[in-house]
């Protein structure tokens, strides 16, 4: 989709949220969810005349007129008529409110940037849920900046990114947007293994013929080059995991597909990686259905398409992304393991990520036998269909006038081989390449990424390799059985740990060997044709760090001589500025590169550093990211979004760089954010301390905060105490690498804190604990 549009009288609350929806109008929680404030529990409000407060505590509130009270804001504020009002806008700052205590006679008037674009995103709601007149709290316009995102993110965020695809909402989330047949409509497609998909959908469209919508079989083998480039005549929706559910009255099998959280913006399916960064957010906010849900889908994809897909669309059937999957399962079994189905979801993700590990990652030409190491080298022909009808158009003009065409008729000439372009051939292998790794775009990859052996990709097979030696040997007595339907070709029957921890302790010694600088301090990517290093600085070394993939002295390297040239005003910048080059009209910025910062990058960063005991340089980039993000929102109208330029203090989401920007393009509120932002907020809250929560709820910056807090003892204490708020896995958490140098256990540095964490651990099984919430008495004041 192309910007957000709220689906807020739409969405259905969970039951336990409509548990807590207050029957009693009087005492509703000011902070509660739009559909609880606004929703049946809002009228009618009568104000409590009758009670009785102390001079100056009684909390405040408004009687407004929505529509308009709506235009008059608008009128005054929004002057650059975007709908938004922010600090660009140029109006007076202020409006005058009527109170409800005294039925709106007496006026107060609302200040400043924030609480003005705070009262358009209440009237926005109030009006989406046909409010005409509403009692507003003044504690939702002046709200802590850190609390009210935060919220947000739990109550509005997480639920309007929540899709499922079943026969109830077929027709909207089939429907391609990239759709550029000349017919478009809804199309879905079912591996061989499913049929009772098949059949569902199939019947779905039969009673259902207002739908348009076609239901077809994939090949027996989907990832066949040509057979997906065929698709491209007709591009689908690509079938996810279900569950079975009552059968219809007429006794048919009826099925409910299970949810997923989707990015965000025009990136409505669901994702590779951008699911995993999610996971850590909702796993904070106790959402572990969604987190599990997202489990089963990915082995199910596994399964039927032999990979973790980029997406599920028809187009991106021979095309992975970074794999998580180890990692995440592990982190919800944490959540879920007191439940009697908890090992078996466990061992579908191991032998899912097993099958995956095999089929895609050591297979070439994805593995590179001379280095031992993996590279992103997915299958493909021809012209990616799902950029935009513009992207390539620089690159395929001059090959069109060669061949005397038109630019559509080179296109297809080429795609079906009728015309044979070597260099064109090369270009695109390395264009999938870097979409696969899910850096597009980068000129740390760009025309050499199928060629290199990266960091980030072996850092992650090497997790995978120790999460799934350590799980055969804790969970299934060291011998794991491989199901025929989970073999990959040439596999083993029989897994047991030995096995993966000689893979991961041959893949860390390949990569000492072929990737690490001692010089520089930091991991670099190899380039397996030109055997060397490639030199581009990237924040992606410290995803070593994350899997544990570096000796404790490396890590302090890496802390001492590499975090220093990639940490700027808003965390950690993506790639350093030297490593980028100039930057013009005819080399235009990549949005991987400097000057911008990604969540993932961040998350992955902090939780390394945690793991290696770094915990003050945790809190500090967390605390800087964070930072940034709140300033955003706050100045901004509430905005979060895909990207930011984190070298900038003033507006940092505004990025000239290709796609622009997801998250920005919204009326009157935000109702989704962006996905893996939203889960690197309510994650780093988790890192940092009350005394940081604090200061980023004045939306104090570092270097101020650091002031404050320097020389003053209690106060540095307080600041750098070791976060044992971070939902992390027990396996994750474990502060011990094995130096396979001398085949010793090292113990990492750690605290008074990850002490009695481990203890706890040790006594009843890991306990993750909830962050601690920032008081909120003391109220936003501009």
């Amino acid at each position: 989709m192309s910007g957000q549009q709220s689906a807020l009288p739409i969405r259905t609350s969970d039951p336990k949220e409509q548990s807590h929806q207050r029957k009693n109008t009087l005492t509703v929680d000011p902070y509660a969810a739009p559909e609880v404030y606004y929703g049946s529990s809002h009228g009618p409000r009568k104000v409590a005349k009758g009670r009785t407060y102390s001079a100056g505590n009684a909390p405040r509130r408004y009687l407004i007129d929505v529509e308009d009270t709506l235009k008059t804001l608008l009128a005054r504020e929004d002057t650059d008529h975007n709908i938004q009002i922010t600090i660009d806008d140029h109006g007076p700052k202020s409006i005058p409110l009527g109170t409800a205590a005294s039925g709106g006679y007496r006026n107060f008037d609302v200040r400043g940037t924030y609480m003005l674009s705070n009262l358009l995103q209440e009237l926005w709601q109030a009006r989406a849920y046909g409010r005409k007149q509403i009692v507003l709290d003044e504690a939702r316009l002046n709200e802590n900046p850190v609390n009210r995102l935060a919220r947000l993110i739990k109550d509005q965020f997480w639920p309007n990114l929540t899709r499922r695809i079943d026969g109830g909402n077929i027709a909207q989330v089939a429907r391609d947007p990239k759709d550029w047949t000349k017919n478009p409509h809804p199309r879905m497609y079912i591996p061989r293994g499913a049929p009772e998909q098949y059949e569902y959908y199939t019947r779905i469209a039969r009673q259902h013929p207002e739908l348009n919508l076609e239901v077809i079989y994939l090949a027996e083998v989907p990832s066949d080059d040509n057979y997906v480039r065929d698709l491209n005549a007709a591009p689908g929706l690509l079938a996810v995991a279900v569950e079975r559910i009552e059968d219809t009255p007429e006794g048919y099998p009826d099925y409910r597909g299970l949810p997923f959280v989707v990015p965000g913006g025009r990136f409505n399916e669901l994702y590779g990686w951008d699911s995993y960064m999610e996971t850590l957010g909702l796993l904070v906010n106790d959402r572990e259905d969604l987190a599990e849900a997202m489990v089963k889908h990915f082995c199910f994809c596994i399964r039927h398409y032999g990979k973790i897909l980029n997406a599920n669309r028809t187009y991106y059937l021979c095309r992975s992304q970074p794999p998580f999957l180890t990692d995440m399962a592990l982190r919800v079994y944490d959540r879920i393991k007191h439940r009697p189905d908890s090992l078996q979801f466990l061992k579908d993700a191991i032998l899912a990520a097993i099958k995956d590990y095999y089929g895609t990652w050591m297979r070439e030409p994805r593995y590179d036998p001379a280095s031992g190491l993996s590279k992103y080298v997915p299958g493909g022909l021809g012209v990616p269909p799902e950029t935009e009808a513009s992207h390539f158009v620089h690159v395929l003009n001059p090959y069109a006038k060669k061949h005397n065409m038109t630019f559509e008729e080179f296109v297809n000439a080429y795609n079906y081989g009728r015309i044979w372009e070597p260099d064109l051939d090369e270009y695109f292998l390395h264009d999938r390449a870097v979409r696969e790794s899910g850096h597009d775009t980068s000129y740390r990859l760009e025309k050499v990424a199928a060629d290199l052996a990266t960091v980030d990709l072996n850092s992650l097979l090497y997790k995978i390799e120790s999460d799934i030696a350590r799980t055969i040997r804790a969970f299934f007595r060291d011998s794991l059985h491989i199901p025929p339907e989970w073999q990959a070709e040439g596999q083993a029957s029989i897994e047991t740990s030995s096995t993966w921890d000689r893979r991961a302790k041959k893949r860390r010694l390949q990569m000492d060997k072929l990737m690490w600088s001692e010089e520089k301090g930091m991991f670099f990517d190899y380039n397996c044709k030109k055997k060397e290093q490639t030199g581009y600085e990237s924040a992606t070394t410290f995803w070593a760090m994350w899997a544990g993939a570096c000796t404790p002295r490396q890590a302090t390297l890496l802390v001492s001589k590499a975090l220093p040239r990639f940490e700027v005003h808003g965390g950690l910048v993506s790639g350093t500025e030297e490593s980028r080059g100039p930057v013009g009209l005819s080399r235009p910025n990549r949005q991987w590169d400097y000057p911008f910062g990604w969540a993932p990058q961040q998350i992955l960063a902090w939780t390394g550093l945690l793991r290696y005991g770094f915990e003050e340089d945790a809190q500090r980039l967390a605390y800087r990211w964070i930072y940034m993000v709140t300033k955003a929102f706050v100045d901004f109208n509430g905005v979060v979004v895909e990207k930011y330029d984190v070298t900038q203090q003033i507006s940092p989401h505004k990025v000239s760089a290709e796609y622009g920007n997801q998250g920005a393009d919204f009326k009157g509120v935000a109702t989704e954010g962006f996905g893996w932002v939203n889960a690197s907020y309510v994650y780093g809250l988790q890192i940092v301390n009350a005394h940081m929560k604090r200061a980023l709820g004045a939306v104090t910056p570092w270097d101020t905060f650091r002031a404050m807090t320097q020389g003053d003892p209690v106060a540095a204490r307080e600041a750098f105490e070791a976060p044992t708020s971070v939902h992390v896995a027990q396996h994750v958490q474990e502060a011990v690498l094995v130096d396979y140098k001398h085949g010793q256990h090292v113990a990492l540095p750690h605290s008074k804190e990850d002490e009695k964490e481990r203890a706890l651990a040790q006594q009843g099984g890991y306990v993750g604990h909830g962050g601690e919430e920032a008081n909120g008495k003391a109220h936003w004041k501009r």
